[in-house]
């Protein structure tokens, strides 16, 4: 798979990545399966994993401030 934004070959990885919920809730999902670009780190996620993420939204305490999930596909 090629980089939309340089053109260089992406490849899957795992990666740490944080997303705010709300206006005062972040979650940072750990070992998130990505396809990332080796030169400019441009990365992209599937269909499935994103549908993951959404399910893994609906059960975050967004009353915390801070929580850290590890992802599970």
């Amino acid at each position: 798979m090629k980089c939309h934004v340089c053109g260089s070959e992406m490849s899957q990885t795992m990666t740490i990545l944080p997303f705010k919920v709300n206006d005062l809730s972040v979650v940072i999902l750990k070992d998130l399966p990505v396809w990332q670009c080796g030169c400019c780190r441009e990365y992209l996620l599937s269909d499935s994993v994103m549908s993951r993420i959404e399910e893994i939204f609906e059960n975050v305490n967004t009353e915390t401030e801070l929580e850290i999930v590890r992802y599970a596909a």
